[in-house]
């Protein structure tokens, strides 16, 4: 988990802002192309066939 050090702009005393060292911001956006890469790649092998864990220690396992 990535430990945040969020700076908060307000406006009418309300949060609006949150500033990000760039480190950070940084990490998450790694973080989120990551996540979209394994959406994209769960997507393309949605329909693929699977062998379970017991199917393959059958196979390896005489």
């Amino acid at each position: 988990m990535i430990e945040l050090h969020p700076t908060f702009i307000s406006k009418n005393g309300q949060r609006e802002f949150a500033v990000l060292p760039y480190e950070e911001f940084l990490k998450i956006q790694e973080l989120l192309e990551d996540l979209r890469d394994l959406r994209e790649a769960k997507q393309e092998e949605k329909d693929s066939h699977s062998v379970s864990l017991d199917e393959v220690k059958k196979m390896l396992i005489p």
